[in-house]
């Protein structure tokens, strides 16, 4: 039977820009009545509707939905928009149905979309592919919300007959298409919001973002672990309220137990946002935008509402979802469960010498360089080093060479070579490579970088930092899909750190680099970016040659 109980405190009114001392009381899991009253002890708690992360993928948390939920119920999240795009590029539909069995197992509300483009590309290999009939089935299912983000905003601004039918497909049952389109201005913006986008959560700079606003589009301002556009976006919650919602999109184990949604209120509201207008985007605008069956601390609402410090402090004491207490005090109440291992793999090693790259005399090698705290990347041109007529890793100048490796048949590595990922030795790999999933490496040389490759085969899937300078060899097996663990949130957080501290330790100065390597293989998002099938230029969407 669903909880009654009744909670003291001062109410939040988001719309009205106050708050009000009141009793509320919650019957059957829905709230029943709030009741004014007179006075409150000074150590009362703020009443308010609950976080919601508007646009993440769960399977960059590394966690299964069930663990994620135990993890954000700490920080006051009780619903997500969720986007199983990774496990939909390993598994196709069977891997969107494992993602919602999963998440029935939870009292967090995962509002799932179908993914629209499964491949993102037809420049990879991808484990699956998702048609416009399946996309029409996920749609018609209940529990799938919206048509999860198109990527292809090339496609869609060309008139590309299966993206069309794709938005066309959403919108005839009533359901809202998530945007994605970096860096996109002025016109070709206004185009593609015109096509049927919604939302868009890849804007990097204020600019952007009010081109695409001035169209109609809904902005989420991203702060994952690896793109961080908040500094960049905030002043917009206060600009254009109702028009703005908060977003991780992707957020490693070890940054969700420490904060989630919650965290990004507290620094809006310490850079000068109203309260009012950081909860507006956090609780309300996302349950308005996607229909979400999400409360909002009103009478007959369910009842998913937190209660915090203060409106700066902004600390989660309690956290209820349909009045049940899922967490308090910093501790979760869900209970913790075993998800099932499902997987596409097919571990095959490489040695160095299949990692090896022919000089070309004459010609300058095409460098990608990472940013760090972004997913776009510039294009360099550098003279490589040569030794014996191959081209080598540089450390000494961060250029480092970069693999992926196809995990679903036997092919040969493509490769090419990237800045500022700052390894002196040592090696990382990943079978969590945006979109596709391949294994992705990049180290200070090819032994080790084989060596990296081959410890994520052996645990099919997973991530890895093999040194042999320094005799480390740490795997974090990723049994479910190659994407997410079957531990708890801590236990694969302290695992992750451990991998993380390594590649540090041998010279990495980026914040995430796991994450950041996640991307290197994202073909749409620009300049240059690593496919198993070679160098692909993200604006000319065409591959390049790595010598030119």
């Amino acid at each position: 039977m669903a909880a009654s109980f009744t909670i003291s405190g001062r109410l939040v009114d988001i719309l009205g820009k106050q708050t009000a001392p009141v009793q509320v009381s919650v019957a059957d899991g829905r709230i029943a009545d709030i009741t004014r009253l007179d006075d409150l002890p000074a150590d009362a708690g703020f009443l308010s509707p609950g976080l919601i992360d508007a646009h993440v993928h769960i399977e960059s948390s590394m966690l299964a939905p069930t663990e994620f939920a135990r993890a954000a119920v700490v920080h006051g999240t009780v619903a997500t928009v969720s986007d199983p795009h990774e496990i939909g590029n390993v598994l196709g539909v069977p891997g969107v149905h494992y993602m919602l069995d999963n998440a029935a197992e939870s009292p967090l509300k995962f509002h799932f979309g179908a993914p629209s483009c499964v491949p993102a590309t037809t420049f990879e290999t991808a484990g699956a592919t998702i048609t416009v009939a399946e996309v029409e089935t996920l749609l018609d299912d209940p529990r799938i919300g919206y048509l999860s983000e198109m990527m292809n905003f090339p496609g869609v601004l060309a008139g590309d007959p299966e993206c069309l039918a794709k938005i066309a497909a959403a919108q005839q049952r009533g359901k809202p298409v998530d945007g994605h389109a970096p860096g996109l201005r002025g016109e070709q913006a206004a185009a593609y919001v015109a096509a049927g986008m919604t939302t868009d959560h890849e804007c990097f700079t204020k600019e952007e973002a009010l081109d695409k606003l001035a169209a109609g589009c809904k902005i989420s301002i991203r702060e994952g672990s690896a793109a961080r556009n908040f500094d960049a976006l905030y002043t917009l919650l206060a600009e254009h309220p109702g028009m703005v919602m908060l977003c991780s999109d992707d957020k490693h184990p070890d940054e969700l137990s420490t904060g989630h949604i919650d965290a990004l209120v507290r620094r809006a509201v310490a850079g000068g946002i109203e309260p009012f207008d950081a909860l507006r985007a956090a609780c309300l605008v996302p349950i308005e935008h996607y229909g979400m069956n999400v409360g909002r601390l009103r009478v007959g609402d369910p009842a998913d509402l937190i209660e915090v410090t203060s409106l700066t402090e902004f600390r989660v004491r309690r956290t209820w979802i349909d009045g049940q207490l899922v967490a308090q005090d910093g501790r979760t109440l869900l209970p913790q469960s075993s998800p099932t291992a499902v997987n596409k793999f097919a571990a095959t090693h490489v040695s160095p010498d299949d990692l090896r790259v022919a000089a070309q005399p004459g010609r300058k090698l095409q460098v990608i360089e990472a940013l760090d705290g972004q997913l776009i990347t510039n294009r360099l041109s550098v003279e490589p080093l040569v030794d014996e007529g191959a081209v080598l890793s540089d450390p000494a100048r961060d250029v480092l060479k970069m693999v992926v490796v196809n995990r679903y048949r036997q092919a040969a590595p493509a490769v090419a070579f990237v800045k500022n990922f700052g390894l002196t030795s040592g090696a990382m790999a990943s079978s969590v490579a945006h979109d596709s999933h391949n294994v992705i490496a990049v180290g200070a040389s090819d032994d080790d970088l084989a060596a990296a490759i081959n410890a994520v085969m052996d645990a099919t899937g997973g991530l890895s930092a093999v040194s042999h300078a320094t005799g480390d060899h740490w795997v974090l097996p990723l049994p479910v899909a190659g994407l997410m663990a079957t531990g708890t949130c801590a236990e694969v957080g302290h695992a992750y750190q451990e991998l993380d501290a390594a590649v540090k330790s041998w010279g990495s100065t980026l914040r995430a680099p796991y994450m950041t390597l996640s991307f290197m293989a994202l073909l749409v998002i620009p300049a240059l970016k690593l496919s198993d099938q070679g160098l692909f230029d993200g604006a000319a969407f065409e591959f390049t040659p790595l010598l030119a």
